[in-house]
This record gives structure tokens, sequence and C-alpha cells, in this order.
């Protein structure tokens, strides 16, 4: 450390400017004790003595703190040259106004002997604005302890960081290291040939390199002062305020991690710019191709990111590249020519994982006159991986609406089937050759219909029916069956919390999630094993992220399912709730019962995730979020009677559908019943029926999804003359897909497609007795 270099902090340097002075306010002193003596007068002798030995112990008293501070100051300094004395980067300390204390000698060689100088004035012209960074590092490291920002300089980057010392909070470290080797961060401005700027993460002008100074004859003080045409775009042709005219250059940008912007300019891109390798500092990737595709220069940036040999020049475009959808050299030709412009969408072939590049070409003139093309390429890796979920997104939710398109249609279909099987039934007994037939159909339909539940619970369209339920209950109930269910090599462990708090779901469907999950368990050990069922308790005081969907914070309960089987493949474990998608041979499953999974519990409210590894097993964690609710609203495990049907019935029952086997099926069960029915194909009929008043209706029983005017509105129409009229509205679709409109109509309710004889008598008989 060089003692030269370094003060003594701001009583050391009161010290120095009192020290003249010093010396007289001794000899003052001593006269003063001396005059006491001589003096005839008592009280004036003893006033001049304690003046002047106040004089002199002050200066005694300075001189010592003086002193003491300065060894302080001494052996502090001398700590921190231990660490910064041989660094490379100039360092220095000062105090909380700027003022330096100490300089390493890396700064008393860059800067000269700055003893007592502001560091502001020290480094001023350095960057831009120097007062107002380092008054911003500052204020955060006296905050945070440490700041640290990249400036760009006339001769390339600098690393400014600042770091408090000491323990009185008045002392700061300084460091100043220069960024010539910054890697993906950029190169220093004066280091390349090309014109460029750098702009501040708001846009604003912060550096204009000499190249760029050359090529437009003056020194540009913003942004829009030398672009005529912003805003920027990377890849296009800019025109820049030129001294005597415009000056046509393209425009390369690239982001430095710091947030900061580098624009480089390529006026032309002839050869008056350099060899080709004044690009190779570009961290922009640039290629040079001829007419027929074949690559004449590269840069470093393109290399790496192609993942091209040093010298690529006997490579082809079409050999690194792919997915153009034709000839790269039919595309080089037409770029050459001047019939394309825009820029493609492509992947490289030759580096070992996907990457997507965005590249563009540009007609320029050679050296020779021949026509070449320079290429500017850009990663998209990033985008097409947005892109691919966007599509995956997408694709999820058409296929979700045609699941759901599907399943009405089908739900109509088996309505008509089941619905005539029941008429069949009641003019057959067992004793008949035909009932057993009879009674396979009637089967067949009811799994039918349970498949076609399956869809619309993946596209979240079927109506559930929640109740608040004890969970603990509720899977001691389905360890029976789930028993039955696994066999004899595989044990079920359960167990949950002592204290499982209500959850609010569709108690059947929650069962059919769970027997989905255990036999695909079941399924995944062959040789035996333990399949665990868990349920507990869990609290987010935040919300939590988890794979690709954030979990809410709040209170839920947790269902796990697992196994001891093979375990999912990662590349499988994305498409595992997709519809149709299964690890299972031809003929042993659907693929739908995990899409089905998905669908119910995401119509819940809830979440399901999944965990595996090869050779170790799966788990499904199933998250339901809590419901509030007292023990009273906990619904109970009880066994009911089913309602007992009238054989006869009275009552005239408008009916309309627009499927005619469905309404033959449902006017001729309950005209059984003894009911009068009118019987109407759209709703437009059903209104002109209506139209005669002394028509006496006491039941609307309506399709909700039909040609023309749909059945909520008919009905809302026809109960203006008709208030009392009961209505029962009927669907393939789920409840859901039209609630906010039957909410509308008082004394309404749903029939669900498909349904049996007794079903549809049962919910026409419920309403004649409200």
């Amino acid at each position: 450390m060089n003692a030269a270099n370094m003060s003594v902090g701001p009583l050391g340097r009161l010290g120095h400017r009192l020290a003249p002075l010093a010396v007289w306010f001794f000899l003052a002193g001593l006269a003063l004790i001396g005059a006491a003596f001589l003096v005839a007068n008592a009280r004036l002798g003893l006033l001049l003595f304690v003046c002047g030995a106040a004089l002199f112990w002050s200066v005694l008293i300075l001189r010592v703190l003086i002193a003491r501070e300065r060894r302080k100051r001494l052996l502090f300094h001398a700590t921190i040259a231990t660490f910064v004395a041989h660094d490379a980067a100039p360092s220095f300390t000062t105090d909380a106004d700027g003022t330096i204390d100490y300089q390493n000698k890396s700064a008393v060689s860059r800067f000269g002997a700055c003893d007592g100088h502001s560091i502001i004035a020290t480094i001023e012209g350095l960057f831009a604005a120097p007062s107002a960074t380092l008054t911003r590092l500052q204020n955060q490291a006296h905050t945070n302890g440490a700041a640290f920002e990249d400036v760009a300089t006339r001769t390339g980057h600098m690393r400014l960081s600042v770091h408090l010392v000491g323990e009185g909070g008045d002392c700061f470290l300084w460091r100043l290291e220069d960024l010539t080797e910054r890697g993906e961060a950029g190169v220093g401005g004066e280091a390349v040939s090309l014109p460029m700027l750098v702009l501040s993460p708001k846009g604003k002008l912060l550096f204009t390199n000499a190249a760029l100074h050359r090529l437009i004859g003056h020194r540009p003080t913003s942004l829009d002062r030398l672009v005529t045409d912003l805003p920027l775009r990377s890849g296009d042709l800019h025109l820049l305020s030129g001294q005597s005219a415009p000056v046509s250059a393209r425009v390369v940008k690239y982001d430095s991690p710091t947030g900061r912007q580098e624009v480089y300019f390529l006026p032309e891109l002839t050869p008056q710019l350099g060899a080709w390798t004044d690009f190779d500092a570009l961290p922009v990737a640039l290629l040079k191709v001829s007419a027929d595709g074949s690559i004449l220069e590269s840069n470093r940036a393109a290399r790496d990111l192609l993942a091209m040999p040093a010298d690529p020049r006997a490579l082809n475009l079409g050999a690194v590249v792919e997915g153009l959808g034709r000839s790269v050299a039919e595309w080089a030709g037409d770029v050459a020519q001047g019939r394309l412009h825009k820029p493609e969408f492509v992947r490289a072939s030759l580096p070992e994982k996907d990457t997507f590049l965005q590249i563009s070409l540009t007609r320029v003139e050679g050296a020779d006159g021949e026509t070449e093309l320079v290429s500017v390429l850009t990663d998209a890796t990033q985008l097409k991986a947005l892109e691919a979920q966007f599509v995956q997104s997408q694709k999820m939710q058409a296929i979700g609406q045609l699941a759901g398109g599907v399943a009405h249609d089908f739900n109509n279909l088996l309505t008509a089937i089941s619905g005539h099987c029941d008429l069949l039934l009641l003019r057959h007994d067992s004793s008949d050759p035909e009932y057993a037939d009879l009674v396979q159909i009637h089967q067949n339909a009811n799994r039918a219909a349970a498949l076609v539940g399956q869809l619309l619970a993946f596209s979240r369209k079927q109506t559930l029916k929640p109740e608040v339920i004890n969970l603990r209950d509720t899977l001691s109930d389905l360890t029976h069956l789930l028993n039955r269910l696994v066999g004899e090599k595989i044990t079920l462990a359960v167990s949950h919390d002592d204290d499982l708090r209500p959850i609010r779901v569709d108690k059947r469907q929650l069962e059919q999630v769970i027997m989905n999950l255990v036999v695909n368990a079941r399924d995944a050990m062959s040789t035996g094993g333990q399949i665990a069922i868990e349920s507990r308790n869990m609290q987010f005081n935040e919300a939590v992220i988890k794979g690709r969907a954030t979990v809410p914070a709040g209170d839920y309960v947790v269902i796990s399912v697992a196994d001891q089987g093979r375990g999912i493949p990662k590349e499988q474990l994305q498409q595992i709730f997709e519809p149709f998608f299964t690890t299972k041979r031809t003929g042993e499953g659907t693929g739908l019962g995990l899409s089905t999974a998905y669908g119910i519990i995401k119509q819940t409210g809830g979440f399901i995730f999944v965990d595996s590894a090869i050779g170790i097993g799966t788990k499904f964690s199933i998250y339901l979020p809590t419901h509030a609710a007292s023990a009273a609203d906990v619904v109970a495990t009880v066994v009911t009677t089913p309602k007992r049907v009238v054989e006869r019935g009275e009552g005239v029952v408008l009916l309309v559908e627009d499927e005619a086997p469905v309404r033959a099926f449902a006017a001729r069960a309950l005209k059984l019943r003894g009911y009068t029915v009118i019987e109407a194909d759209c709703a437009e009929e059903a209104l002109e029926h209506l139209q005669d008043e002394a028509l006496h209706v006491d039941l609307f029983l309506s399709d909700v999804i039909m040609p023309g005017m749909d059945g909520p509105t008919w009905v809302t129409q026809a109960r203006e003359a008709r208030p009392h009229v009961k209505v029962i509205f009927m669907s393939g679709y789920a409840e859901d897909h039209f609630s906010d409109q039957q909410a509308q109509i008082p004394h309404s309710v749903f029939l669900q497609k498909p349904f049996s004889l007794s079903e549809l008598t049962e919910v026409v008989q419920a309403q004649f007795e409200v």
C-alpha cells in the first residue's frame, strides 16, 4: 500500500487543515497562562489561566484523536490493500461523499494519484452519466451491502461494482472491471469495425462507436435523430440520417443479459466494410450464401448455432437446415431474383438437440458483380416450444369440443336404443326366447352410455352432483370393491390422516377416478406388489407451481395412489392425460381412463399430478380443495329405496324433440303411463300448437339443442302466456351447458340423456306432483 495514495478520513483532513494554526493556538495558550501570573487582578488572572489551559489541552487532545484515527484508518486500508492491492482491476475506497481515500496500483496506473479527489470526477468521461450511475449504485450498496452494473465505455464494456465496507457505514469499495472477453454479453463497441450503438432498457441512447460516426458523419445524441423510420426491426433495412444524405443499413439487434440492447448496422454488406472475419466478433449469426445455396462465409456465432465446422464453405445451406418445405436452392434462387423477401422458420440439422431458427436472406452485389445472399439467423427454439404448447392446448380444446359433440349425438342414439328396448321388455317375460337377447341389448347400451360418460368427463361437460363427503368413510366403503379388483398377487395398503377435512365432490365420479388409478396400478405390476392409497390434509400459504399448473394458496385434501410397477418413460409423461393415449396393447384399454380422471378432477376444481421413475413405480396425486362444512353438512352413506312408479298418470304433455327415434320412444312411454302427448319436432311447431288458446297443456318436455330456436328460448316465450306450466329439459349435453338459461326458468328440471323408460316416467310424475 502506498501511503501517498491514502488520506486519513474526515477528521484527519480536518487535522491537516488546522495544522498551521495549531502551533499558534498552542503558543497562545502558553502566553495566556504566563499572563495569568503577571496580572495583579486575581479574577482576571484566573480567567486567563483557564482560557490558556483550554487552548493548550484542546490542541493536544485534537492531535491525539487525529493520530488515533490515522492509525485506525491505516490499519483499515492495510486490510483492504491485502485483498485489492494487486488486483488487475482499478479499485478505490471512498467516503459517503465520494471522496477517494485509497486506490490500488491499477487505479494509480490508469487514473494517476487521486487522493482526496471525487471518484465521479476521476472517471468522468469514461461512460455516459457517471454521476447518476455512481449515486444509484452507492444507494443500492448502502441498502443491500453491494451492487453492480455493466456499462458501455468508449473502448468496450465495464462492470462497475461497489461494496459497503467498514463498521460506520460510510466507506465504500469500488471496482472497475473491463469486460473485453464478454462471451455472450457482447463485444466492446470500438473493438469491431461495424457501426453500432447501445440502448438502455428504456430505449435511451447510451453509446455510439467511431465506426458509426464515420458512416453518418456526425455524433448522434438520440435514437430518433439517427434513425428516420423507427421502430428498429432486426433484419430490416432502415434509413440513417447521414450528414449529406440518408444512409441505408440493415439492422441487427442483440439483447444483452443486462437488459441493454446492442444495435449493429450493416450498410450494403460490401467488401468496403472489410474482411468477413470482421463479423466474427458479432453476437449475431451471419452467413454469406451464393444464389444456389452454397455457404461462402460465416461468422463464429453462425458456426456455433448451426454446429458447423470451422471452414463450412464446402457445405450447402440445405445440408445445415431442414423443414423449409422445398429445396434451399429454389428458395435462394427466388431471393436472388428479388421475388421473395419474407423470413422462414427452419430446423438446424447438425446440432444434437432440437434447434429451430428464423432465417432471412437478403440480396446483395458481390465484389465481382455476382449476386450473393446475406443471411441473418435467429435462434427461435424457445418460440417454437411456446408455439408447440399453444398448438397442444388448441388440439386438446378441439378434441374436447369434438368429444362433447360426439357424446351428444351418441346419447340421442342410445336413448332411442335403450328406450325401445325397454318397450320391448314390457311385452316379454323371462320365459320368452327373445328376452335374453333384449337384456343383452339393454346391458350393452348401458355400457355404451358409460363410455359416452367418459367422453363427457374428458371434455368436462358432464353433469356433476357434488355433495360434502367424509373421504375417510368413502374410501373405506370403496376398499372392499378395490380388493376384488386388484386380485390375489397385489396387496392394497390404505392410510388416512386422523382428521381429514371434508371435501365437496361428486362421490360417484371420485370413486370412478380412484378405481381407474387403481386398475392402472394393478396392470403395471404383472408380477405382484403393493398399491398404496393415502389421503392427508395439506395447506399452502402461497401459490405453488407444480409442473405446468399453479395450485392456489389454501387448504387441500391430497389423495395419492402409488404402485411399484415398471414406471412411465419421461417422454410419455407429457401425453399421459391425453385421450386415447395408452401404453397397453390393443384391446387392453381404451386410453380414456386417465383423460376421464383428469376431466373429472379439473371440473371439480382440483388438480391431478403424476410422478414416475422407471423400475421404481408411479404415483398419482389428487389435490382437492377442502370445504368449510359443519358435521351436519356431511352426507352420510345411506341406502335409499327407489321410488314407486305409478302405473297410470294423467295430464297433457307437449313433447318437443327434433330426433324422431327419441321422440317416438318418449311419446309411446308416456302414453303407456296414461299421459296425453302432443308431439312437435321443433320449437316453432310447438309455439304454433300453443296459439290455440283452448289447448290445455300441463307440462313442457323439450330438448335443449335443436335446429332453429333452442329449448330455453321457446319455453320462455310460451310461459309468457302460460306461466304455470311445468318444464322438463332433456339433453345429451351436460346440465352445466345451459345452467344459466335454465336458472331463469322457474319450476324446471333437467333429464340427462340417455334415459330409460322408468327414469323418464319418474321425472314426469315428480313434476306433476310438485
